[in-house]
Protein backbone atom coordinates (compact mmCIF):
# COMPACT_ATOMS: atom_id res chain seq x y z
CA UNK A 1 0.00 0.00 0.00
CA UNK A 2 1.46 3.44 -0.61
CA UNK A 3 1.66 6.36 2.00
CA UNK A 4 -0.70 9.03 1.58
CA UNK A 5 -0.19 11.62 -0.12
CA UNK A 6 -0.13 14.97 2.62
CA UNK A 7 -0.97 18.01 0.89
CA UNK A 8 2.19 20.77 1.57
CA UNK A 9 1.79 24.09 3.14
CA UNK A 10 4.97 26.53 2.24
CA UNK A 11 5.86 29.07 4.98
CA UNK A 12 4.78 31.80 2.91
CA UNK A 13 1.45 30.12 1.23
CA UNK A 14 -1.50 32.51 3.36
CA UNK A 15 -3.58 31.34 5.61
CA UNK A 16 -6.07 30.05 3.80
CA UNK A 17 -4.25 27.70 1.93
CA UNK A 18 -5.31 24.36 2.87
CA UNK A 19 -7.07 21.56 1.29
CA UNK A 20 -10.77 20.86 1.74
CA UNK A 21 -10.54 18.73 5.13
CA UNK A 22 -12.69 15.84 3.54
CA UNK A 23 -9.38 15.08 1.51
CA UNK A 24 -7.68 13.82 4.98
CA UNK A 25 -6.49 10.84 5.76
CA UNK A 26 -8.30 7.89 7.06
CA UNK A 27 -4.63 6.50 8.09
CA UNK A 28 -3.27 8.05 10.19
CA UNK A 29 -6.94 9.60 10.73
CA UNK A 30 -7.40 13.00 10.04
CA UNK A 31 -3.63 13.60 8.92
CA UNK A 32 -4.49 16.67 6.35
CA UNK A 33 -1.70 18.46 5.43
CA UNK A 34 2.42 19.45 6.84
CA UNK A 35 4.42 22.55 6.79
CA UNK A 36 3.37 25.98 7.24
CA UNK A 37 3.71 27.95 10.00
CA UNK A 38 2.00 28.95 13.56
CA UNK A 39 1.23 32.33 13.03
CA UNK A 40 -2.13 33.50 14.59
CA UNK A 41 -3.81 34.34 11.22
CA UNK A 42 -3.60 30.78 9.95
CA UNK A 43 -4.31 29.29 13.35
CA UNK A 44 -7.38 31.18 13.85
CA UNK A 45 -8.41 29.95 10.32
CA UNK A 46 -7.64 26.49 10.53
CA UNK A 47 -9.84 26.27 13.63
CA UNK A 48 -12.68 27.98 12.07
CA UNK A 49 -12.53 25.04 9.29
CA UNK A 50 -12.31 22.07 11.72
CA UNK A 51 -8.31 22.04 11.22
CA UNK A 52 -5.79 21.90 14.46
CA UNK A 53 -1.98 21.66 14.57
CA UNK A 54 -0.59 18.72 16.81
CA UNK A 55 3.29 17.47 16.19
CA UNK A 56 6.28 16.62 18.14
CA UNK A 57 9.36 18.16 18.96
CA UNK A 58 11.53 17.46 16.18
CA UNK A 59 8.63 17.36 13.60
CA UNK A 60 7.22 19.43 10.48
CA UNK A 61 4.06 20.73 11.54
CA UNK A 62 1.22 18.29 11.58
CA UNK A 63 -2.40 19.95 10.68
CA UNK A 64 -5.48 17.29 11.86
CA UNK A 65 -9.11 16.42 10.78
CA UNK A 66 -10.01 13.59 12.70
CA UNK A 67 -13.31 11.89 11.44
CA UNK A 68 -15.39 11.72 13.54
CA UNK A 69 -15.28 14.41 15.94
CA UNK A 70 -15.39 14.12 19.52
CA UNK A 71 -17.59 17.31 20.85
CA UNK A 72 -19.03 18.13 24.09
CA UNK A 73 -22.39 20.01 24.12
CA UNK A 74 -22.83 22.53 27.12
CA UNK A 75 -25.34 21.62 29.72
CA UNK A 76 -24.53 17.73 29.19
CA UNK A 77 -21.59 16.99 31.33
CA UNK A 78 -21.98 13.92 33.12
CA UNK A 79 -21.43 14.90 36.85
CA UNK A 80 -21.07 12.12 38.22
CA UNK A 81 -22.54 11.53 41.97
CA UNK A 82 -19.21 10.75 43.61
CA UNK A 83 -17.77 14.22 42.16
CA UNK A 84 -20.80 15.82 43.17
CA UNK A 85 -20.29 14.84 46.72
CA UNK A 86 -16.69 15.47 46.86
CA UNK A 87 -17.17 19.21 45.25
CA UNK A 88 -19.69 20.31 48.09
CA UNK A 89 -17.44 19.54 50.49
CA UNK A 90 -14.01 20.81 48.63
CA UNK A 91 -12.38 23.93 49.71
CA UNK A 92 -10.83 23.97 46.03
CA UNK A 93 -11.46 26.89 43.62
CA UNK A 94 -11.43 27.67 39.62
CA UNK A 95 -10.62 31.11 37.77
CA UNK A 96 -10.51 31.92 34.11
CA UNK A 97 -7.28 33.63 32.70
CA UNK A 98 -5.61 34.18 35.76
CA UNK A 99 -2.60 31.98 34.40
CA UNK A 100 -2.81 30.99 31.31
CA UNK A 101 1.17 30.62 30.55
CA UNK A 102 1.03 28.06 33.86
CA UNK A 103 -1.82 25.63 32.45
CA UNK A 104 0.05 25.68 29.19
CA UNK A 105 3.01 24.46 31.28
CA UNK A 106 1.41 22.15 33.17
CA UNK A 107 -0.30 20.97 30.20
CA UNK A 108 3.22 20.20 28.84
CA UNK A 109 4.38 18.71 31.69
CA UNK A 110 6.10 14.81 31.67
CA UNK A 111 2.77 12.39 31.79
CA UNK A 112 2.95 8.55 32.27
CA UNK A 113 0.97 7.65 30.01
CA UNK A 114 3.46 9.41 27.11
CA UNK A 115 7.05 9.58 26.87
CA UNK A 116 7.35 13.52 25.08
CA UNK A 117 5.40 16.10 24.73
CA UNK A 118 3.64 17.90 22.08
CA UNK A 119 2.91 21.46 23.05
CA UNK A 120 6.54 22.53 22.13
CA UNK A 121 8.22 25.89 23.14
CA UNK A 122 6.46 27.01 19.87
CA UNK A 123 3.49 25.65 20.07
CA UNK A 124 3.58 27.41 23.45
CA UNK A 125 4.36 31.04 22.35
CA UNK A 126 2.30 31.01 19.64
CA UNK A 127 -0.91 30.09 21.80
CA UNK A 128 0.58 33.16 24.36
CA UNK A 129 -0.08 35.43 21.85
CA UNK A 130 -3.64 33.89 20.77
CA UNK A 131 -4.14 34.98 24.61
CA UNK A 132 -2.86 38.13 24.55
CA UNK A 133 -4.77 38.90 21.62
CA UNK A 134 -7.92 37.48 23.77
CA UNK A 135 -8.48 34.24 21.09
CA UNK A 136 -7.26 31.58 23.70
CA UNK A 137 -7.87 31.25 27.32
CA UNK A 138 -7.66 29.25 30.34
CA UNK A 139 -9.59 27.90 33.31
CA UNK A 140 -7.53 26.74 36.64
CA UNK A 141 -8.27 25.02 39.37
CA UNK A 142 -6.82 26.01 43.07
CA UNK A 143 -6.27 24.65 46.08
CA UNK A 144 -4.59 26.53 48.76
CA UNK A 145 -3.25 29.09 46.14
CA UNK A 146 -1.50 26.62 44.44
CA UNK A 147 -2.33 25.46 40.75
CA UNK A 148 -3.37 21.76 40.85
CA UNK A 149 -5.25 21.51 37.68
CA UNK A 150 -6.48 23.28 34.26
CA UNK A 151 -6.84 23.34 30.68
CA UNK A 152 -6.76 26.06 27.73
CA UNK A 153 -8.40 25.96 24.39
CA UNK A 154 -9.56 29.28 21.59
CA UNK A 155 -13.34 30.89 21.86
CA UNK A 156 -13.91 32.06 18.38
CA UNK A 157 -17.44 32.49 17.73
CA UNK A 158 -20.08 30.05 19.63
CA UNK A 159 -17.17 27.07 19.64
CA UNK A 160 -14.85 26.65 22.28
CA UNK A 161 -11.61 24.65 20.60
CA UNK A 162 -10.19 22.73 23.91
CA UNK A 163 -6.64 22.09 23.30
CA UNK A 164 -5.26 20.18 26.58
CA UNK A 165 -5.76 19.46 30.24
CA UNK A 166 -3.86 18.99 33.17
CA UNK A 167 -3.99 17.40 36.82
CA UNK A 168 -2.27 17.21 39.44
CA UNK A 169 -5.21 16.50 42.17
CA UNK A 170 -8.01 14.23 41.49
CA UNK A 171 -10.81 15.52 39.35
CA UNK A 172 -8.96 18.70 38.60
CA UNK A 173 -9.27 18.54 34.75
CA UNK A 174 -12.72 17.22 35.80
CA UNK A 175 -13.69 20.00 37.51
CA UNK A 176 -11.99 22.09 35.07
CA UNK A 177 -14.30 20.78 32.23
CA UNK A 178 -17.33 21.20 34.28
CA UNK A 179 -16.43 24.94 35.52
CA UNK A 180 -15.43 25.85 31.20
CA UNK A 181 -18.98 23.75 30.48
CA UNK A 182 -21.28 25.95 32.80
CA UNK A 183 -19.48 29.05 31.46
CA UNK A 184 -20.36 28.23 27.54
CA UNK A 185 -23.92 27.39 28.65
CA UNK A 186 -24.33 30.17 29.87
CA UNK A 187 -22.91 32.36 26.95
CA UNK A 188 -25.08 29.99 24.35
CA UNK A 189 -21.84 28.27 22.54
CA UNK A 190 -22.56 25.45 20.58
CA UNK A 191 -19.81 23.19 21.91
CA UNK A 192 -16.31 22.29 22.94
CA UNK A 193 -14.49 20.85 20.41
CA UNK A 194 -12.74 17.94 22.28
CA UNK A 195 -11.03 17.15 18.70
CA UNK A 196 -10.24 13.09 19.54
CA UNK A 197 -12.79 10.88 21.21
CA UNK A 198 -10.70 9.25 24.13
CA UNK A 199 -12.61 6.78 26.86
CA UNK A 200 -11.78 9.69 29.71
CA UNK A 201 -13.94 12.25 27.62
CA UNK A 202 -16.92 9.99 27.20
CA UNK A 203 -17.60 9.46 30.60
CA UNK A 204 -17.53 13.63 31.07
CA UNK A 205 -20.49 12.81 28.65
CA UNK A 206 -18.93 13.64 25.36
CA UNK A 207 -20.04 12.35 22.24
CA UNK A 208 -18.67 11.63 18.46
CA UNK A 209 -20.28 13.83 15.28
CA UNK A 210 -19.34 13.26 11.88
CA UNK A 211 -16.99 15.48 10.32
CA UNK A 212 -19.14 17.23 7.94
CA UNK A 213 -21.57 17.55 10.80
CA UNK A 214 -18.94 19.33 12.51
CA UNK A 215 -18.18 21.32 9.37
CA UNK A 216 -21.62 22.39 8.77
CA UNK A 217 -22.23 23.20 12.94
CA UNK A 218 -18.77 25.33 12.12
CA UNK A 219 -20.18 27.70 9.49
CA UNK A 220 -23.05 28.83 11.94
CA UNK A 221 -21.06 28.95 15.06
CA UNK A 222 -18.04 30.80 13.76
CA UNK A 223 -19.76 33.51 12.51
CA UNK A 224 -19.27 36.25 13.38
CA UNK A 225 -15.62 35.11 14.85
CA UNK A 226 -14.89 37.63 17.41
CA UNK A 227 -16.93 36.98 20.31
CA UNK A 228 -15.49 38.72 23.57
CA UNK A 229 -17.02 37.40 26.70
CA UNK A 230 -17.25 38.62 30.01
CA UNK A 231 -14.97 35.69 31.87
CA UNK A 232 -15.30 35.94 35.46
CA UNK A 233 -12.61 37.89 37.47
CA UNK A 234 -12.89 36.55 39.99
CA UNK A 235 -11.47 33.23 41.87
CA UNK A 236 -14.63 31.18 42.49
CA UNK A 237 -15.55 28.24 44.94
CA UNK A 238 -15.86 24.65 43.22
CA UNK A 239 -19.04 24.24 45.34
CA UNK A 240 -20.85 26.67 43.45
CA UNK A 241 -21.01 24.01 39.94
CA UNK A 242 -23.23 21.57 42.10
Amino acid sequence: MSAPRIHWIGPDDPPEAFPDISTACTEPDGLLAAGGDLSGERLLYAYQHGIFPWFSEGQVILWWSPDPRCILEPGKFHLSRRLRRELRKSNDEFSFNHAFQDVVAGCAGKRASQPGTWITAEMAAAYHQLNLGGWAHSVEIWRQDKLVGGLYGLAIGGMFFGESMFSRAKNASKIAVLALNQQLLEHGFSALDCQIVSPHLLTLGATTIPRADFKARLESACEPPIRRLQWPSERTSVTTLV
